[in-house]
């Protein structure tokens, strides 16, 4: 699986252990951005990441800001993606069983590394469940675009 991964410069350190731990569990890891703590914009990041996930570069997109509201704001506005801000595992398990959600959203200032790889985990090793009630609301939300 292709994951593509972004933070902007209050989650650059959660990113880089994130990277390590997806990488060491055999994912391809498509790091873009930012690439150092200085001050960068969590939209333009995002962003980046919902086009390759709709241009098909990758599958799923990882992304981290404070506390990861903007970074799911920005990536639900490229049409064709579904971001999930995620706190738990919970909410990461449904935004993909239920809403096929492509890339989870992640808080920095909100959680550790721990709950994050947790979280992280938890969306990339679960299916979308196919179900027909949730089909019908995925392509409801499709519909919005």
């Amino acid at each position: 699986m292709r994951i593509a991964i972004a933070a902007d410069h209050v989650g650059y350190d959660l990113k880089q252990q994130l990277v390590d731990e997806l990488k060491a569990h055999g994912y391809s890891v498509h790091d873009l951005g930012s690439y150092s703590p200085e001050p960068l914009d969590c939209p333009d990041l995002a962003v980046t990441v919902a086009r390759a996930i709709v241009a098909g570069e990758c599958d799923r997109g990882v992304l981290i800001c404070g506390t990861g509201i903007g970074m799911s704001l920005a990536a639900t506005k490229v049409s064709g993606v579904r971001a999930a801000l995620c706190t738990n595992s919970c909410m990461a398990r449904m935004a993909r069983a239920h809403n096929d959600a492509q890339s989870v959203c992640l808080g920095a200032h909100v959680m550790g590394v721990g709950l994050a790889s947790d979280i992280v985990a938890t969306f990339l090793t679960t299916e979308f469940s196919g179900a027909e009630r949730h089909s019908r609301r995925v392509g409801k939300i499709n519909a919005l675009d």
